[in-house]
């Protein structure tokens, strides 16, 4: 597929974690609930939610940002007020809503059935990881993990910046598909996060 007419952009994969363990009415109101917590976190960066490309992905959600948005104020504020809705939502409720986030930035192209391009594959396997959902499984009071790919970790968290957590961040290795990355995990308002000694992301 030719790149004419790709856009570079920030993309955004969040996922829920063990959703399919959740009955029809429960999956209703997790979706509805991680809706409502993206909305929050784009309005907080001072973005219309119908601005952004999202594509639905069952218990996912699939998103490009405008070229315009900051990407600092994406893996900062956005992820704060992410952060922030989520402990809100899940406060008293024996089930909570965990999501997974994986974050990365390339050319991508909206071909009118959806978004494609290698910045979006790496971004859902990133999500995906083995790597991400073994730190869920250890860090189980954890309702937010996000995962960077290493362009842009060196390009925009370690420039640091308000609600941005560099030194937060640990280095793993993700290997799936045709996939071998470095990535980089983040508890946010947590020194590290506990990765499996195997630190690979395949299964």
């Amino acid at each position: 597929m030719s790149s004419a007419g790709a856009i570079h952009r920030l993309v955004v994969f969040g996922d829920a974690c063990a959703s399919g363990t959740l009955g029809m009415d429960a999956k209703r109101r997790m979706r509805t609930a991680m809706y409502e917590a993206f909305g929050e976190a784009y309005a907080a960066i001072g973005v219309e939610p119908a601005s952004v490309h999202q594509e639905d992905r069952g218990d996912g959600i699939l998103a490009a940002l405008r070229p315009d948005v900051p990407p600092t104020l994406v893996v900062g504020r956005w992820v704060d007020t992410l952060y922030e809705s989520l402990r809100e939502h899940n406060a008293g409720r024996d089930r909570r809503l965990r999501i997974r986030v994986g974050m990365n930035a390339g050319l991508v192209l909206d071909d009118g059935r959806g978004l494609v391009g290698r910045a979006v594959d790496l971004a859902c396997r990133l999500c995906d990881s083995a790597t991400a959902k073994a730190v869920m499984d250890r860090a189980e009071d954890a309702d937010l993990l996000v995962v960077v790919s290493d362009w842009l970790y060196a390009n925009v968290v370690r420039e640091g910046g308000r609600y941005v957590e560099p030194d937060h961040y640990r280095q793993a290795r993700v290997q799936a598909k045709e996939t071998d990355e470095t990535a980089w995990f983040h508890l946010p308002r947590r020194p590290a996060p506990p990765l499996p000694e195997d630190p690979r992301g395949g299964p």
